[in-house]
C-alpha cells in the first residue's frame, strides 16, 4: 500500500446543473468525469499527467472500471473527491470515493484500471515502465 501523500488527491466540485437530469440528480456517467478530474490533480502530483505520458511515448487507457453508488448526488451539492493509487507494478489502477463536503458522509466508491501501451508500436505492456516507477520516485 503506498502511503506517501504523493499517492493521493483530493478535488472539491460543485456539481453544475449541466451534470444532473430533470429531477437534479447527477446522471451516473458523469461520476466518471469527477474520476478523470482527481486523477489528472493526482497524476499530476508526481509529474505524469497526461502531456507527460504521451511525451514519455506511453498512452495510459482505461480497460476497466467500476462505481459503486451509495447516495445520490444532486445539482450544487459540493463533494469531495479523492483518488488513490493502489496498484502500478504491471498496472495502474486508481481507486476513489466521493464525499458529501458538508457532511463526510461518503457517497461514492470506485476504481479504474489503466494500461501502458506503447504509442510507436500499439502493443500493451505487461509491466509497467520504468518511467511510471521513476516519476512515483519508486525503484522498479
Amino acid at each position: 500500500m503506498l502511503t506517501d501523500a504523493r499517492f493521493t488527491a483530493e478535488v472539491e466540485i460543485t456539481v453544475p446543473f449541466h451534470d444532473t437530469d430533470p429531477m437534479g440528480v447527477v446522471w451516473h456517467g458523469n461520476y466518471f468525469r469527477y474520476f478523470e478530474v482527481v486523477r489528472e490533480a493526482l497524476l499530476n502530483q508526481f509529474n505524469y499527467g497526461y502531456r507527460q505520458m504521451r511525451e514519455s511515448g506511453y498512452v495510459w487507457p482505461v480497460v476497466d472500471t467500476r462505481v459503486k453508488y451509495r447516495d445520490v448526488l444532486e445539482f450544487e451539492q459540493r463533494i469531495r473527491v479523492r483518488a488513490h493509487v493502489e496498484e502500478f507494478e504491471n498496472r495502474l489502477k486508481i481507486v476513489y470515493q466521493i464525499f458529501d463536503a458538508q457532511s463526510g458522509k461518503r457517497t461514492t466508491t470506485g476504481y479504474t484500471i489503466q494500461v501502458a501501451v506503447e504509442e510507436s508500436t500499439r502493443e500493451m505492456c505487461f509491466v509497467s515502465p520504468d518511467i511510471l516507477f521513476e516519476r512515483m520516485g519508486i525503484k522498479p
